[in-house]
């Protein structure tokens, strides 16, 4: 069966090589420099040869590109990006169909610019954005001219990608978070987080035909439906300083009901459980295949196998397969079904 893995990260090389020049920390981007599939198109080619009727949207890999450069060099660098993105697409049309465009998002007028050019001279699909601007939440006024020009003009689906690092600790006491807690448990907490802040500042109220593909299977999200549905039935009720009431009665749904309006990826490194429940929560029409690669202990190809063995474990319909491995994608990317 086709597969287009819909979250697929990649340092085009120039990008590459630039992003290593101006980084600060060369600690921070450790495991980056690491993994040859990543920013080496000819190894990935030979890894993604392995696995017949595998195709992959590409993505630009973490760290978000204004976590690397200031608002004054970070324009150029996504310039970079997308322009290495659409030229991979180019040459290798059959294994890579598609790119989405990434953004200088600490300069918000030049991030407006570059999404216009990355779609309508490139030829991307949609934008990715991470769930912080450097820390600042995305339903800050600033960014919202982003999401009006990539839901309303463009009418682009947004990727949504995890920013956290070891610096967002673990506890008060402390200066850094240990033991990667802010990996493993911080990057879903951080979706989670944005989402909710999407849900309450009125996001699907303002944008009704806002698609956002969530990583990671939405998160926390499909876990915590109790928490969500009759928990968030009570907002306010916790809260003394702030008249979250009045915000609840104004909601045209309950809570829980814009946040199924997400759509989530099965980028969970191959385990099952979350599937089962991601899939009962948002509903196969709204999950995409993913896998992260090449973010796995193999260096690209693990997740690649281990994913599909996990979600053909699961007894779904070949109507629901199908939906997820690549019909889901081609519909919110607008492009035709040559299948």
């Amino acid at each position: 069966m086709r597969k287009i893995d819909s979250y697929a990260h990649i340092f085009p090389k120039a990008y590459f090589d630039q992003m290593a020049l101006l980084a600060k920390d060369k600690g921070a981007i450790k495991r980056w420099l690491n993994i040859p599939v990543l920013y080496d198109l000819d190894a990935r080619l030979r890894m993604m040869a392995q696995f017949p009727n595998y195709q992959q949207i590409l993505t630009l890999s973490n760290p978000p590109i204004e976590m690397i450069a200031g608002p004054e060099e970070s324009p150029a660098l996504a310039r970079l990006a997308n322009d290495g993105m659409a030229a991979i697409r180019d040459q290798h049309p059959d294994k890579f169909p598609a790119f989405v465009a990434s953004l200088p998002l600490n300069n918000v007028p030049a991030a407006l610019e570059e999404m216009d050019r990355a779609i309508d001279q490139l030829g991307a699909r949609g934008i990715q954005i991470f769930t912080n601007v450097n820390g600042r939440p995305l339903d800050e006024p600033e960014f919202e001219p982003l999401f009006e020009r990539a839901i309303v003009h463009h009418d682009v689906p947004i990727w949504m990608h995890p920013a956290r690092g070891a610096g967002m600790t673990d506890y008060a006491s402390e200066k850094k978070s240990k033991y990667e807690i802010w990996w493993t448990f911080g990057w879903p907490y951080e979706t989670s987080a944005a989402m909710a802040r999407m849900v309450f500042s009125g996001f699907f109220d303002r944008w009704p035909h806002m698609r956002v593909i969530t990583h990671h299977m939405g998160a926390m999200i499909p876990f915590f439906d109790g928490r969500i549905g009759p928990g968030l039935d009570q907002l306010g009720c916790r809260t003394s300083d702030e008249d979250y009431e009045s915000l609840l009665r104004g909601m045209a749904k309950r809570p829980i009901e814009y946040f199924r309006m997400f759509y989530a990826d099965t980028a969970l490194a191959g385990g099952q459980s979350g599937l089962r429940c991601g899939l009962d929560f948002f509903g196969s029409e709204q999950v995409v295949f993913a896998t992260d690669c090449p973010f796995d202990p193999e260096g690209g190809p693990m997740f690649i196998r281990t994913i599909p063995e996990a979600i053909d474990g699961l007894n779904l319909s070949q109507h629901e397969q199908e939906g997820i491995y690549f019909r889901n994608a081609l519909r919110l990317l607008k492009m035709p079904c040559d299948c």
